[in-house]
């Protein structure tokens, strides 16, 4: 009989980076699992797994689906909620490396949604025995991004082979889609204006970690970005912090509008798909958003499934 531990992950989850595809795999199964298991209640398998542990979470920005779907999941596996106010993140009352070091004592987890990628490093370094999650930056939104997988995995079952168009701004979000893609075996094609294409160095890391011949690609014209591809996705084009610029990148990214005409480019079969919230008619039409080809709310519910994974493999 084998008596070895499981494989366990990493002690924070900053990026998608910081899982091997061995560990995606897993997470993915427990996903389907968690979601399956939900009909139970107090009665799943999972219910208990952070029972008697606290989880803090600290919001800098607003969010919907990020602060109901990790309050949900923490107390559907049995743990309390710590909501900490949001100035904390500024560092200014006191460093990020006090505000780990006092927390680490109280807390099993932080779950942070924040500006810069370096306050969550610093304060996961700073934070030896506290786990903390990246809930988006500026630079990443690898929460997002474990739900897309799984809602691929739900449309496609296998996904290697498949292409995905992101059309729009090479921002956090095309970031972690791009990661996770790659590491399912899923091409990416990425098309945006120039000045707003996905950083050479997110398109090198993707390379490193791609499976089963999934490649990335960068496109200026988004129509050959999306010709015969399985899934197009897409964002706002001007995310939190970057309101001053909305006017111009307006009319920058108005050819990059995902509409009837630039779906029809794609498979016949292929998915629509968005991180919500949308702005309908700017960077999708409400048709397109609203057609059976759209698995927005399906992303969005999966956030719950993926993110209880997330925490009972990394904290439970």
């Amino acid at each position: 009989m084998d008596t070895s531990a499981p494989p366990r992950f990493a002690k924070d989850f900053l990026s998608i980076l910081d899982l091997s595809p061995d560990d995606l795999e897993r997470l993915m199964h427990a996903s389907a699992q968690m979601k399956a298991d939900r009909r139970l209640g107090r009665q799943a398998p999972s219910a208990s797994v952070l029972a008697g542990l606290h989880v803090a979470l600290l919001f800098e920005k607003p969010s919907l689906r990020t602060r109901s779907t990790f309050e949900i999941a923490i107390r559907e596996l049995g743990g309390d909620t710590l909501h900490l106010p949001a100035a904390l993140a500024e560092g200014t009352r006191e460093p990020l490396q006090d505000i780990a070091r006092n927390l680490e004592r109280w807390v099993r987890a932080l779950v942070i949604r924040t500006f810069a990628q370096e306050k969550a490093a610093t304060l996961a370094a700073a934070g030896r025995d506290l786990h903390v999650i990246n809930a988006l930056t500026d630079e990443e939104h690898p929460c997002q991004a474990l739900a897309d997988a799984f809602t691929m995995r739900e449309r496609w079952g296998d996904c290697r082979g498949r292409t995905i168009a992101f059309v729009g701004d090479g921002n956090n979000v095309a970031t972690s889609l791009t990661q996770v893609a790659c590491m399912l075996g899923v091409s990416v094609h990425v098309a945006s204006p120039a000045g707003y294409e996905l950083p050479d160095g997110v398109v090198d890391k993707a390379a490193r970690v791609a499976r089963d011949g999934a490649t990335v690609r960068l496109f200026s014209d988004p129509q050959r970005a999306v010709e015969g591809v399985d899934a197009i996705y897409t964002d706002v084009w001007a995310s939190m912090g970057e309101e001053s610029e909305a006017a111009d990148r307006r009319r920058i990214f108005a050819p990059f509008k995902v509409n009837a005409g630039l779906m029809a480019a794609a498979d016949p079969n292929a998915l629509f798909m968005h991180c919500l919230p949308a702005h309908r008619g700017e960077e999708v039409t409400s048709e397109v958003i609203d057609s059976p080809a759209s698995v927005v709310f399906d992303q969005a519910e999966n956030r719950l499934h993926t993110q209880k994974a997330l925490l009972a493999m990394l904290v439970g």
